[in-house]
């Protein structure tokens, strides 16, 4: 048995295209004001024509009543068809083109009226209230049928009131001039209505131009693909408005930069404050991989304009490769040092094997234990005067290299670290940033020398590093903790520029301070005081006090 396909229903709704919904919008947006306005102007005009209708009755009846010798009429002579009072009333009546005009007398008995059968009858409404000296205007029902109504009293030359005056405008001309205002309503409305669609259409035109004739459903899609895309990516995106401010930042870049969620709306330099950051995000700092450090991040900007003027900058965290780069240079260097020793050690063995050989069996004991003798010696007085395991090991190694590149590395006689060290890491990175550094500034030049103090005052720990290198002029000693500046050629694996730079945030986030200056004999002094770098001693046996060597004591190499 076949089976009828049920008929496709037919779906009405809006069209997808946002040229075609924005028109249909406001089109019907247009349309609805102009209904609204019309009737809102209706509904008042159809009130103030009845008023006017009103006070033009009441205007007729106060004319009709001023009348010379009218009064005296009513109250001195019967009603009558052919009187004067009818014929006065008629008068008025067709001059002003009213639908009637009824004098009455004090009984409410008519004088005068349209249909001369009905006078000397009584009026149909209530004539109390203006009888009691009270002007009326009302729209009501008569005789006549419903009219708009102006009723004044009728007094004698002494005041007293002797009857009335009620004069009546048809209700159906107030209605006619009511309908023949309606198309000239209509025809306003209609010009508004087509001004409105003409408008609607010039801004749906910019409007696709602008959307470039997608769909609400495909920008919906779109921003939602965007949002998803900002937040899941690894790499930091900050986005700046025409006048500098941030108007987007992503879960990364928040990270990167140490930011809450409250900085869209405010400028780089008040969302990060003043520095080398900022400066790259704000445009003053001009450049493509620009490199900048952001508390210990390491990180790479690129900043590229926008058509509306503002600009999108990318962040790329560089640390981990920073000290991958760090660590191979450590590396190559104790590659060197141990490829060094390995030909001194060569030179030794050959030398012992000399000894033996010539039966010089006292001498070659003697031989062993100076150079065994001479390393232990060594560590036993870094360690002595440093009690820090990693930053012992790290001048041990330091010296070393420092002795197969040709440079003397000291460690001052003054140098008393406890034990006690709050970020002994970051301490190791200032110390060797800052002895790498000075080797590089000593090396080739003759009697190179680099001398290391560290000492603690309470639980501030102070380092100083001396070289006899060439010096810093003064105009570049804030230069050099300059993100990216050096004086020397980059190795391949990454920049120049960085170690003195991390050695100041480092020093500046335990709120400390990280300068520069001359050391006494020539070269440079690097000093930075790190407060609150120790924690307080804990119980136990009293440290030993050691007496601080004067200041031009004899130094003792490592």
């Amino acid at each position: 048995m076949s089976r009828t396909p049920p008929a496709r229903r037919l779906r009405l709704g809006l069209p997808r295209r946002v040229f075609s919904q924005v028109l249909l919008m406001q089109v019907a947006i247009a349309a609805g004001v102009a209904v609204l306005a019309t009737g809102l102007f209706l509904a008042p005009l159809s009130k103030q024509l009845d008023d006017q209708a009103m006070r033009r009755a009441l205007a007729i009846a106060q004319t009709t009543a001023q009348q010379p010798g009218l009064a005296e009429e009513v109250r001195d002579t019967p009603p009558s068809p052919n009187g004067p009072v009818q014929k006065e009333a008629e008068r008025i009546r067709k001059a002003t083109k009213a639908e009637y005009v009824v004098v009455m007398d004090w009984r409410g008995v008519r004088w005068s009226h349209t249909d001369r059968r009905q006078i000397g009858g009584i009026v149909s409404t209530d004539p109390g209230r203006v009888l009691a000296g009270e002007e009326v205007m009302e729209i009501d029902s008569g005789t006549l049928g419903r009219s708009a109504r102006g009723k004044v009293p009728l007094r004698d030359s002494d005041g007293t009131v002797v009857g009335a005056v009620s004069v009546g405008i048809a209700y159906d001309n107030v209605r006619a001039r009511l309908i023949h205002a309606i198309p000239g309503l209509f025809a306003y409305a209609g010009g508004a209505l087509a001004v409105g669609a003409l408008a609607a259409w010039l801004i749906s035109r910019r409007v696709q131009r602008q959307t470039r004739d997608l769909a609400f459903s495909d920008i919906a899609a779109l921003l939602a693909e965007r949002e998803a895309m900002l937040h899941g990516i690894r790499e930091g995106v900050v986005a700046l408005d025409r006048t500098g401010r941030i108007r987007l930042v992503n879960d990364e870049a928040q990270r990167l930069l140490g930011l809450g969620e409250t900085v869209v709306g405010r400028s780089p330099d008040e969302a990060l404050g003043a520095g080398r950051t900022a400066d790259v995000l704000a445009g003053r700092v001009t450049g493509t991989d620009l490199l900048t450090v952001r508390g210990q991040r390491v990180l790479v900007a690129n900043r590229m304009p926008t058509d509306d003027g503002g600009a999108v900058a990318t962040l790329r965290d560089r640390t981990e490769l920073e000290q991958l780069g760090r660590e191979l240079d450590s590396t190559r260097g104790l590659i060197d040092a141990l490829r060094a020793q390995d030909h001194e050690h060569a030179n030794r063995m050959h030398t012992l094997l000399g000894l033996l050989e010539l039966e010089m069996y006292d001498d070659a004991v003697e031989f062993v234990g100076e150079v065994v003798g001479d390393h232990r010696a060594t560590a036993e007085q870094v360690t002595e005067r440093i009690e820090d395991p990693l930053l012992a090991a790290l001048l041990v190694g330091k010296a070393t290299v420092a002795a197969e590149r040709g440079v003397a590395l000291w460690v001052s006689d003054r140098t008393r670290l406890p034990d006690r060290l709050v970020d002994p890491q970051g301490l190791v990175t200032v110390v060797g940033n800052l002895v790498d550094n000075a080797l590089d500034a000593v090396a080739g030049r003759p009697h190179a020398r680099v001398e290391v103090e560290l000492r603690s005052e309470g639980r501030t720990a102070i380092l100083r590093v001396r070289d006899t290198g060439p010096g810093i002029p003064p105009e570049h000693r804030e230069l050099i903790f300059t993100t990216g500046w050096s004086t020397k050629e980059p190795p391949a694996h990454r920049e120049r520029g960085i170690g003195l730079s991390l050695v100041r945030r480092l020093a500046e986030r335990q709120g400390g301070s990280a300068t520069v200056g001359d050391a006494h004999g020539g070269g440079a002094e690097f000093t930075v005081v790190l407060p609150e770098a120790l924690t307080e001693p804990g119980p136990g046996p009293a440290a030993l006090t050691v007496p601080s060597a004067p200041q031009n004591a004899e130094e003792e190499s490592c």
